[in-house]
């Protein structure tokens, strides 16, 4: 065994945010009486975005990233809504849907049954994060899942990964592989942290020149083969 501690991101790697995403923004669009369609989505999509980056560059909060991006969409839209209700509505609808990507119960299935001790490493909203890994049909995997506002600093900081190793003092850049779909915060991340990483490719996107990518699979099933 190459690799048994595996530190997973979650969005995108293991889950379908995209589709759960859409999904819980229209029950917020049902409750809070907002027009739904493809373009409404995608404005608040870029909203959102934007506030991600800021985070993740670590210049905004949680908190305020949450419902700053819901005042941004109202005002974008002109409607006279109560934000912080909206953003409340999400969340929860979020924190109940979750859809597991191809292959990705089968892969952490097989991991554990070889030895490895399988790690959620993720940006997301704790509460949120943690509902959507009790309702995961493979949760019970994870010996446990690393939330960013628990260690008070972001991926691709260092410091987050730094709490992930005071938590897990096993973990040593020989025994440990981090794998996931983002450059700028999973791949960056461990570059950071001077972990190995797998960047999770399924596009098939060129690789940048100014990361360490140690690995790239485009099917989650190619892991098996690396750990």
């Amino acid at each position: 065994m190459k690799y048994p501690y595996l530190l997973f991101d979650a969005d995108d790697t293991l889950f379908d945010f995209p589709k759960a995403s859409s999904q819980a923004f229209s029950v917020m669009c049902r409750k809070n009486h907002i027009p739904d369609s493809a373009e409404i989505y995608q404005l608040y999509h870029d909203i959102n975005l934007v506030l991600w980056e800021a985070f993740n560059r670590g210049e905004i909060t949680k908190e305020f990233l949450t419902l700053e991006r819901y005042v941004r969409f109202l005002k974008a839209l002109g409607l006279d809504r109560d934000a912080a209700q909206c953003n409340r509505d999400y969340l929860e609808a979020l924190g109940r849907t979750v859809y597991p990507l191809p292959y990705a119960g089968e892969v952490c299935r097989e991991l554990v049954r070889r030895g490895h001790k399988l790690y959620i490493v993720t940006n997301a909203v704790a509460s949120v994060q943690r509902s959507r890994l009790s309702a995961c049909p493979f949760g019970d995997v994870f010996t446990d899942a690393f939330i960013s506002e628990e260690a008070s600093a972001p991926k691709p900081q260092k410091a987050y990964y730094d709490y992930v190793r005071r938590q897990v003092p096993e973990i040593t850049p020989e025994n440990t592989l981090v794998i996931g779909d983002s450059l700028s915060t999973d791949i960056r991340g461990a570059n950071n942290a001077g972990l190995p990483c797998c960047w999770f490719n399924p596009g098939g996107k060129a690789a940048p020149e100014d990361l360490r990518i140690d690995y790239a699979i485009t099917d989650l099933r190619q892991l098996l083969d690396i750990v």
